[in-house]
């Protein structure tokens, strides 16, 4: 028999660095050497848009050459994204299928397979999709048995989105449909492997299985039968970057956020000219961020071929995302809001409308805040304007609507990704644009999805800012989406990172705390299917919780309320303001219930006392140290003076000076810290001229992690008839 060394060529061919072949060696000697199925799979774990397709390719490639003969590629459930998957297959084995080794298929246009082509290699790309595991089953049992005798891989691309599957009835739990097809493959074949491919390893912590609660609710989640990290290249940005370095003054990732209004969201749903009249879309309040986010990246794209030129490079092109409503109709009301801003933007330049400039300059001011934090150079503002000025009159500003598989399948370039015909390319989409399409140069996402009421692994897979970024894009990239679904985004973000941390670090045999309040009020560990809808906080060793976006109740509501606490506080802290003090929790629990009273939030769900009470209570009953259970550290502090919002417009966050964080980092061992940070709230800072106290709760260093829900138990849980992923 020919030897082939298909993953030798392959990696040569697309450049594999040593980090990426040591993964692929490393993953499919584990395959040989351990039993894998689909309660105890293989894992290959990424992060989103980290290389995983390039990965399973070439363990694909390596586990050919180690006797394995079919592969079976389990994709996400869209024509479009099976196309992708399979286009991206064919073109990594094209020189073997040259020569009559590998046959690829797509398995709903399998042909009638000769003896022959059965006796190549075999790979066949099949949604998770009854229909399609269906016709995948008939083949292999029914027309072709001879594969039941091959060595066969299965392949679970995004394993978390349909692999462990439970539909919920009432209490009863059933395992889905594709989890039974996918097992009946198992079991017919002789001998296969099962490998999971996620980036987000939660359906092993979110599995229907009480059992594996422990009496302290500590939940242990089933071992894979092995787990295999994938490293993630030079240029890969992911959530570190947007959600934990945005907080650094000295980092580009400050500037990238920008809140949507609420009633902007609703303004791009559908037409209504009580909202939005399309004929003043320049002026109209109703869509001032999506237009400061078109400029913005008109500008941003702009300055960036700039720099590329400058350094002698070819221009690249640059693409924005507007992805907010699943709705076609909404779709076709958002393409005529954004292409009349184009047409406004065109005629301007060309009627050189000085105007035009004080947009372009409103622009640069912004993106060069950032730029200068980065390491390339900003063009000049003479230069930066008349780029936009003639790539707005040579029509480079494309607007592209994409919401059918039809659409997808006509925009891929050869690689598999979006095209990007012109210097900018504006994309307007819903569900189609979810997961797996992968848009280069993304410099632009306007974002509107409620994931709140999303599975995590959905939400994360919606960052299409994810993934391979030059470092020269970041500081002109920008993320426009509502408060409530960016702190949506964050909170999962840091439940990724959490179990990720758990996995790098082998500490997810010690398992994870899942907890809920129920209907008394009470704390109480729960499985954690039951999270699956819920609101999540996730609580990391020594991280600070606090309110952010609020403002002051009216001086004369909350003057009682703040006289009490001020008494509270002086008697809790023993006037011993500045240094740290040991109080019981009931003191702790009531002084950070208190500071909520003097507290309004423009959205309700931005309140997250509820979380902030509960992570402190469980914080201190679960303390390592049993001689300390029950006590929290307190610091108390008054005479602050801060601004509602930064200078950016941007809600204050930071209450606590560097010395009083450095004082709770130092006792926040065992258990946590609460400052009570009095703050002189004058209405020049954007108060209501009432003080107020801002609560920082600090989780201490030996904490478990944890994942609480602010709905009660009696509330929480999957609806019926819902799937489980």
């Amino acid at each position: 028999m020919t030897t082939h060394n298909f993953y030798e060529l392959i990696a040569e061919q697309r450049k594999d660095d040593e980090d990426l072949r040591t993964c692929v060696r490393e993953t499919v000697h584990k395959m040989q050497q351990q039993e894998t199925s689909l309660n105890k799979p293989g894992v290959l774990l990424g992060k989103i848009q980290s290389g995983k397709t390039r990965a399973f390719i070439g363990v694909i490639a390596l586990a050919f050459d180690h006797g394995y003969d079919v592969a079976v590629v389990l994709t996400k459930g869209t024509v479009s994204l099976a196309r992708q998957t399979l286009k991206r297959i064919k073109t990594d084995f094209a020189p073997f299928m040259a020569r009559d080794a590998v046959q690829v298929f797509d398995i709903m246009s399998l042909p009638s397979l000769t003896r022959y082509e059965l006796n190549q290699k075999i790979i066949l790309v099949a949604k998770k999709e009854d229909d399609n595991l269906s016709r995948l089953l008939r083949s292999i049992i029914g027309l072709y048995p001879s594969l039941t005798e091959k060595r066969l891989l299965i392949v679970d691309d995004e394993a978390d989105l349909a692999s462990v599957t439970a539909q919920r009835n009432g209490s009863e739990v059933k395992r889905g449909k594709v989890s039974e097809q996918i097992d009946e493959l198992r079991e017919t074949v002789k001998r296969s492997v099962y490998l999971q491919v996620t980036a987000t390893p939660y359906s092993l912590y979110l599995q229907p299985e009480e059992d594996r609660m422990t009496a302290t609710g500590l939940f242990r989640p089933k071992r894979p039968a092995f787990t295999v990290i994938l490293p993630t290249h030079s240029a890969y940005v992911g959530g570190d970057y947007y959600f934990e370095k945005s907080t650094d003054p000295a980092s580009p990732a400050y500037y990238f956020y920008r809140e949507v209004p609420a009633q902007e969201r609703e303004a791009l749903k559908k037409e209504d000219r009580r909202r939005l009249k399309i004929e003043s879309v320049m002026s109209e309040k109703g869509v001032e961020v999506l237009r400061e986010g078109i400029l913005n990246f008109v500008v941003g794209g702009t300055i960036r071929r700039i720099q590329q030129e400058t350094s002698g490079q070819y221009p690249s092109g640059y693409s924005f995302l507007f992805h907010t409503e699943q709705a076609r109709a909404s779709h076709s009301w958002q393409e005529e809001v954004v292409t009349s801003i184009k047409a406004v933007l065109e005629e301007m330049a060309v009627l050189e409308n000085p105007a035009l400039d004080d947009l372009i300059h409103q622009a640069y001011s912004d993106l060069r805040r950032s730029i200068q934090l980065g390491e390339v150079p900003i063009p000049n503002y003479n230069q930066v304007a008349a780029g936009v000025r003639r790539g707005l009159i040579n029509e480079e500003l494309m607007i592209t609507k994409v919401n059918s598989d039809k659409d997808i399948d006509e925009l891929l370039d050869d690689e598999g990704q979006l095209k990007l015909r012109t210097p900018l390319n504006l994309f307007i989409g819903g569900q189609i644009l979810d997961r797996g399409i992968t848009i280069k140069n993304l410099i632009g996402f306007y974002y509107g999805r409620n994931p709140s009421r999303s599975q995590q692994d959905t939400v994360l897979q919606h960052a299409r800012m994810y993934g391979s970024r030059p470092i020269a894009d970041l500081p002109v990239t920008r993320f426009y989406a509502p408060l409530a679904v960016y702190k949506v985004m964050r909170r999962i973000h840091d439940f990724d990172a959490a179990l990720r941390n758990a996995f790098l670090n082998g500490e997810h045999d010690n398992g994870v705390y899942f907890i809920q309040r129920d209907t008394a009020n009470t704390l109480i560990p729960c499985s954690p299917n039951k999270l699956l809808f819920s609101d999540l906080t996730t609580v990391r060793p020594g991280k600070r919780y606090l309110p952010v976006g609020f403002q002051t109740v009216a001086k004369t509501k909350g003057k009682k309320n703040l006289e009490a606490l001020d008494v509270a506080v002086e008697g809790a802290c023993q006037g011993a303001y500045g240094k740290a003090i040991l109080v019981p929790l009931v003191v702790a629990v009531e002084l950070l219930a208190a500071t909520y009273e003097n507290l309004e939030f423009e959205i309700e769900d931005e309140n997250d006392k509820r979380a902030n009470l509960a992570i402190l209570e469980h914080l201190s009953k679960r303390s390592v140290n049993p001689h300390e259970r029950g006590q929290v550290w307190l610091v108390a502090q008054k005479g602050r003076r801060l601004k509602r919002f930064k200078g950016d417009g941007r809600f204050e966050n930071s209450p606590d000076t560097q010395q009083q964080a450095a004082i709770a980092d130092q006792h926040a061992e065992n258990i946590p810290v609460l400052l009570m940070l009095r703050q002189n709230g004058e209405e020049a800072d954007g108060w209501r001229d009432l003080p107020f106290w801002w609560p920082v709760v600090v989780s201490p260093r030996n904490a478990i992690t944890s994942v609480f829900t602010a709905e009660t138990a009696a509330l929480s849980g999957v609806k019926k008839d819902q799937t489980v992923d």
